[in-house]
């Protein structure tokens, strides 16, 4: 398997991530001591998957925990129910407009899931880009998460940059060109990273990143 098409999908597969992270950046060994072991954190893949996604944008992880239950009573995981529920009906489960657009738009776009996980990251993220309302962000939690890539990082991501800013004592949190450019030292583990410094962000703020 390449690198690029490597995937988490495992316990084992993060310890052989955050070990060789640990070896190749010694200041994520105090990291990963104290989030150790890191959470898998996967998510379903295909529409669910990204809707889900969708709903985190720009919330609390408590809103949009409370938004995913609210669509899973209302049946919002399904494209055509999404369509059916129409706008009305998206923003009754809380979704924000923009939101309900983005989940109608992404219903009726019949996206190929199947055919996005035969792509590499950067394909794959470029792909979920050209759908209304998902951004560098989205696209790359997608590919971390429901896809299982172990080289994917979302460097617009706040709680990451924050994280970040602790873990390598820099004096301003970093932007995100910033903080792609240093992630680019651990690859072809960065979903590793990722998970070590969201885990971390909860430890120094008491509370959920994403």
């Amino acid at each position: 398997m390449t690198a690029e098409h490597r995937r988490i999908k495992t316990a084992e597969d993060l310890a052989e991530g955050a070990a060789w992270l640990a070896q190749a950046e010694p200041r994520f060994r105090p990291v990963l001591e104290r989030t150790s072991p890191l959470p898998l954190r996967l998510k379903p893949p295909g529409f669910r998957g990204l809707i889900e996604i969708i709903i985190s944008q720009q919330v609390s992880v408590a809103s949009a925990n409370a938004i995913r239950e609210r669509a899973e009573v209302a049946g919002l995981y399904q494209p055509q129910l999404v369509l059916a529920a129409g706008q009305d009906g998206l923003r009754a489960a809380g979704f924000s407009r923009p939101k309900a657009r983005y989940a109608e738009a992404l219903a009726a776009a019949d996206l190929d899931y199947e055919a996005l996980e035969t792509l590499d990251d950067a394909d794959a993220i470029a792909r979920l880009c050209a759908l209304p309302g998902i951004g560098p962000w989205t696209a790359q939690v997608y590919v971390m998460f429901c896809m299982g890539r172990a080289d994917a990082f979302p460097p617009g991501d706040l709680a990451l940059q924050v994280a970040a800013q602790h873990v390598f004592d820099l004096a301003d949190r970093p932007k995100p060109e910033v903080l792609d450019e240093m992630s680019q030292a651990w690859s072809p583990w960065r979903s590793v990273a990722a998970r070590a410094l969201f885990a971390y962000y909860r430890v120094i703020k008491q509370r959920e990143g994403l």
